[in-house]
């Protein structure tokens, strides 16, 4: 707990209240120029006003859920935007198609992949849930995330990064490699 004053009265402020403020993406690819693909998206994003603050260095993990797929290049940014959430994952599926993303079956291999990590803590459970519901499973979000952000914590486990990151089973945590 921090306290500010203002005009002389004291309030309490969670730390909970700074990471709330914050939006995450994860941006990945493994298919083509990988680090041209993820390049190319935040070019995109910045264009759309999506303004990128943070960004996480490069991260080659193996394709999920099958291993034997092209692995993939991720990484983590923290943006400031205007959009609501939903309005920030319908933007972001446009610029996945516009890079190329096909129409396939669930997981298989793309150029550009974007998912919301997190947005501002809100908890939603709709179109779109957030936070990302196996954000928490995936060495390719939490490291980047990590490196980024020490801090921060999973709105509903109330698990800080760390400890997630001590759930991940050590094959996660030895096949997973920084740029």
């Amino acid at each position: 707990m921090s306290k500010k004053i203002e005009i002389g009265i004291v309030i309490e402020q969670d730390m909970s209240e700074n990471q709330a403020k914050e939006i995450y993406l994860g941006i990945g690819s493994n298919l083509g120029d990988k680090k041209k693909n993820i390049e190319k998206t935040k070019l995109i994003l910045i264009k759309n006003n999506i303004n990128i603050l943070e960004t996480s260095s490069f991260y080659e993990s193996l394709s999920w859920p099958d291993p034997k797929k092209p692995k993939f290049l991720n990484i983590v940014v923290k943006i400031q935007t205007n959009l609501s959430p939903l309005e920030l994952i319908r933007k972001c599926n446009k610029i996945e198609v516009k890079l190329g993303r096909k129409k396939r079956l669930k997981n298989s291999p793309r150029k550009c992949d974007i998912d919301i990590i997190d947005y501002k803590s809100k908890k939603i459970d709709g179109e779109l849930i957030l936070p990302h519901p196996r954000m928490h499973e995936r060495n390719f979000v939490l490291f980047p995330l990590f490196e980024i952000n020490k801090d921060w914590k999973h709105p509903i486990l109330k698990l800080n990064i760390k400890q997630l990151i001590s759930t991940l089973s050590n094959s996660d945590i030895r096949t997973i490699n920084k740029i």
